[in-house]
């Protein structure tokens, strides 16, 4: 990708974070990108295209950043994490007072709710949930590996959306960050030991 096109993105994840999608202007948005409006048209043709290349960029500099703290917070002399652990990591790292997790939260959120009135957007961000939700499966089946994949896939599902919840309890102050991280914990707990007792 272009590094004028990655600005542009990031920008776009920047002013959505701030405005919503609402409010995501295409003058505010060249502003910011230090770019012409006609550049912005140019990479993307319209409004939608804006939109879902912007959900795109947010979903992967998620798992970008995820991956590396994982990778950051395992010393090489180690031994690998057991694989409750690596699931508990995974799923936390979403909840870090980090100013490039809360605008990418953030604006995950604002897209989500976009997704409701925007058929095109439903379809790119349906996607990126159920690849986001097989990844958590996967890492619970490595807890529970002899659970039914349909009871995996379901927890999966239930701990991706009530750290989607959490995430925005958290970042509009309803909830404080450390109250979002042990009730993370408690759900993964509860699904593990669900999944437990359908081995």
């Amino acid at each position: 990708m272009s590094d004028r096109r990655t600005a542009i993105l990031e920008a776009a994840a920047t002013v959505i974070a701030r405005r919503g999608v609402r409010g995501l202007r295409v003058e505010e948005l060249a502003a910011e990108a230090g770019v012409s409006k006609a550049l912005i048209y140019y990479h993307f043709e319209d409004r939608t295209g804006l939109l879902r290349r912007t959900l795109a960029f947010v979903n992967n500099r998620a798992e970008r950043y995820t991956a590396e703290q994982a990778a950051a917070g395992q010393p090489a002399t180690e031994a690998p994490a057991a694989p409750l652990r690596r699931l508990e990591q995974a799923l936390l790292l979403e909840l870090q007072d980090l100013p490039y997790v809360r605008e990418n939260s953030t604006a995950w959120g604002e897209l989500r709710a976009s997704a409701v009135f925007d058929p095109e957007l439903r379809g790119e961000l349906a996607l990126a949930s159920v690849i986001w939700a097989r990844e958590v499966a996967d890492q619970l089946g490595e807890v529970r590996p002899t659970a039914p994949e349909s009871a995996l896939t379901a927890s999966a599902e239930r701990l991706t959306a009530l750290l989607e919840g959490l995430s925005a309890r958290w970042l509009s102050g309803i909830l404080p960050l450390t109250d979002a991280r042990t009730r993370m914990r408690e759900a993964i707990g509860v699904e593990v030991a669900h999944l437990a007792r359908l081995d």
